[in-house]
């Protein structure tokens, strides 16, 4: 029985530390590590069908544009389906079957989760502390410098092409990092052990073709609105297409809405939806409806609305909805709507402090209000937000049709409240006060839905969602699931949860995501076709081995020997080979071979100069003996007679002249050659018997291969005797003895 007591006692007292963590009674403030991200991403587009799971729920929901996304969030884009995310600094375009999630997304780091399918990034702007990282089954693409990057992963999820149109990255897999540049691209293959191939990044296809003009139209966006508005404002691009800016000597340069219906006001036509951290969220339908919403603050001039931005050379701060509220503070629900319980709200004027519902340090306060709106003194900031500052007069609460009130179901079921809104008379307005901070009202799925589930949404493959991924950067733990923060929230009074507050829900609290591989950035060195990431020594690259084998002494060929050199070697043992006697015998052997082929066609056009050729059929015979005769009888005169015939010839017809001094009789084609040449002459030397003669006569017609027309100018006397044709040359040749028969 006591020791029963005793355990009770125990889990009481686990209990009640537990809610105190929960709650936060043992902080006394908030410190600014406990401050909710200062920006977030925009469903700017979304063409098909495009699901969203918001972050801690298992169900998935049709993503509307507008709707803010944070850490946790998971975004999935069917077949024939696109979608653009813009997070100010940079804009995240998805193609079909593509799906993304974001591990971290704060003011430092920007970290998604590509786990199939294809995603362009455009970044715009990297500050100097600023991380922006995509992270893939296999590879982790960490940006370096504003420019387009491209990262498709495979349906199996082994495989990612990351490619660079322009700018600045390094790739991190198991142990090794690769710098990637402009105009790169690379295929990473495997999973535990990963090889890269060089890709190209090719021609644009439709995505990139609709990317590029997204691109175009944000930069004439920018052009329009750079005097007017920070570039960090998120959404800022749609206000050039649905409005006009103008001055004013009230409250500077505003920005008012054209495609309005009549008595239209701010935040009148849209929903509600719970984002955690920062509680209840305003999504506006109209296309232009994010940066006027949460940025920045509304003003009447003269019979219109317009929005007045914040400072331009200040970096922003989302809020969740720049309003006050009706009602009492610290009532849960304040105001009664058609005989029931609802809300109230409208939107704070320029200069009119914005107090956040969720808990926050007193340096954030004046940041998002700072950033919005100018407000001179930061100590009225300070006590606003403390209560200590009572009957504000908002500006905008008396304005026409500027209270806006649904029910409490309406509310918190996120219903569009177009149709569903009620008016509250003036009358009744005056017994209601206004204040700074939202309802007290705890969430349910559908809140953090948008919608009722609804069995006909797309959802992705399992496989593709859940798929473990590789990191360079730690992410912040997993989500806490909805049910554990819906129960603490119900605590807390409806109030939403700190991020710490959050982090000590997680059942490890501090625990790292299970589903994140955290990989050493390694060395940075480029990358070979086919080499592989990892620990173990990197395979030789081709450059490497040549340099080897070149440095290496090359030992003396043996006589025998016939290995085929390297691909490396070649230009080294080519220069081996013909400083050695043995290659030169080789090299006279092998020479014939392949220029026997090309000298053939140029002895034709020799051939073809001459009109007649009766002589050609008894050529073979003759000039098959000749040089025979010729070699046997002057082996001592040959080299004189070769230099002296190179010299005189042209390097075609002086190339067959070695032949047949190796192989006079088995190559008669390369003997065949030069003889064309002396046609004439070989008809009547048979009959002069002197061969001395013939000594000094032998080298004349070598010299006088280039002059065939000379050979071809007695062709056209065929009638005339061999006996004139010899008194024709006489004198003109030595060793032409006249014939005594002839006298």
């Amino acid at each position: 029985m006591s020791s029963r007591s005793i355990f009770q006692s125990h889990r009481a007292t686990l209990a009640a530390l537990v809610l105190l963590s929960v709650l936060g009674v043992s902080v006394a403030l908030a410190d600014d590590e406990s401050d909710p991200p200062g920006r977030v991403a925009r469903l700017s587009y979304a063409d098909g069908s495009v699901s969203l799971q918001p972050a801690g729920v298992e169900d998935w929901a049709d993503a509307t544009v507008n709707r803010p996304l944070t850490t946790g969030d998971k975004l999935w884009t069917d077949q024939n389906s696109r979608a653009e995310l813009d997070i100010g600094s940079a804009a995240i375009r998805l193609g079909s079957t593509t799906g993304l999630s974001f591990l971290n997304l704060d003011d430092q780091s920007a970290q998604l989760n590509v786990t199939a399918g294809t995603a362009i990034v455009h970044v715009r702007d990297l500050g100097e502390n600023q991380s922006f990282e995509i992270d893939t089954p296999n590879v982790a693409v960490l940006v370096q410098s504003p420019g387009d990057y491209r990262v498709e992963v495979n349906d199996a999820g082994n495989g990612t092409v990351v490619k660079v149109s322009n700018g600045d990255a390094q790739v991190s897999a198991t142990g090794q990092t690769v710098p990637m540049h402009t105009q790169q691209a690379f295929a990473f293959n495997g999973t535990d052990q990963v090889t890269a191939d060089q890709a190209s990044v090719g021609a644009p296809d439709a995505l990139d073709s609709w990317s590029i003009e997204r691109d175009h139209r944000s930069e004439q966006a920018q052009e329009r609105n750079s005097q007017y508005v920070s570039p960090d404002v998120t959404g800022a691009d749609d206000l050039a297409q649905y409005g006009t800016w103008e001055s004013t000597p009230e409250y500077g340069d505003v920005w008012t809405p054209t495609a309005v219906a009549a008595g239209w006001s701010p935040y009148q036509d849209g929903r509600w939806v719970w984002v955690s951290p920062w509680g209840w969220t305003w999504v506006d339908a109209a296309p232009w409806g994010f940066a006027p919403f949460h940025y920045g603050r509304w003003a009447y001039h003269g019979t219109r609305w317009c929005w007045v931005p914040g400072p331009r050379r200040v970096r922003p701060v989302y809020a969740p909805a720049l309003v006050g509220w009706v009602g009492r503070p610290g009532a849960s629900v304040s105001i009664t709507v058609g005989g029931g319980a609802g809300v109230g709200w409208f939107p704070l004027g320029p200069r009119e402090v914005y107090v956040p519902s969720y808990r926050v340090s007193n340096n954030y306060v004046r940041n998002v209000n700072v950033s919005n709106t100018v407000i001179v003194n930061n100590t009225y900031i300070t006590n606003v937000y403390e209560n200590r500052v009572t009957n504000i007069t908002y500006v905008n609460r008396n304005r026409p049709g500027a209270v806006v009130a649904v029910s409490q179901d309406v509310f918190t079921s996120a219903r569009p409240i177009s149709g569903r809104t009620m008016r509250i008379p003036e009358s009744d307005l005056n017994r209601f006060g206004a204040h700074g901070v939202g309802p007290a009202i705890a969430p349910s799925r559908e809140s953090v839905l948008g919608r009722r589930p609804d069995m006909n949404v797309r959802r992705p493959p399992a496989a593709f969602m859940n798929r473990p991924v590789v990191a360079r950067t730690a992410p912040p733990p997993a989500p806490v699931s909805f049910e554990r923060q819906q129960a603490a929230i119900r605590a807390n009074g409806g109030r939403p949860l700190g991020r710490a507050q959050i982090t000590a829900l997680q059942p490890q609290a501090g625990a790292p995501n299970t589903r994140v591989k955290v990989v050493a950035p390694g060395p940075i060195r480029p990358i070979q076709n086919g080499q592989r990431f990892g620990t173990a020594r990197p395979e030789q690259s081709i450059q490497d081995r040549e340099r080897t084998l070149h440095a290496t002494p090359i030992p003396p060929q043996s006589p025998g020997g016939n290995d085929r050199p390297a691909p490396g070697q070649m230009r080294n043992d080519q220069y081996r080979m013909q400083n050695t006697e043995e290659s030169r015998r080789q090299a006279q052997e092998v020479r014939p071979t392949p220029q026997a082929t090309p000298i053939a066609p140029q002895a034709r056009p020799m051939e073809q100069s001459h009109p007649a050729e009766p002589a050609r059929p008894t050529e073979p015979a003759r000039q098959f003996n000749e040089p025979q005769r010729f070699n046997q009888q002057q082996p001592q005169r040959f080299d004189q007679q070769q230099q002296r015939f190179e010299q005189q010839q042209s390097r075609p017809t002086a190339q067959p002249r070695p032949m047949p001094q190796a192989t006079p009789v088995q190559q008669p084609r390369p003997v065949e050659q030069p003889r064309p040449v002396e046609q004439p002459r070989a008809q009547f030397r048979p009959p002069e018997p002197p061969r001395p003669v013939q000594q000094q006569q032998q080298p004349r017609p070598e010299a006088r291969p280039v002059e065939q027309p000379r050979a071809a100018v007695p062709q056209p006397r065929p009638s005339a005797p061999p006996a004139q044709r010899g008194e024709e040359r006489r004198g003109g040749r030595p060793g032409d003895r006249p014939d005594p028969r002839n006298r």
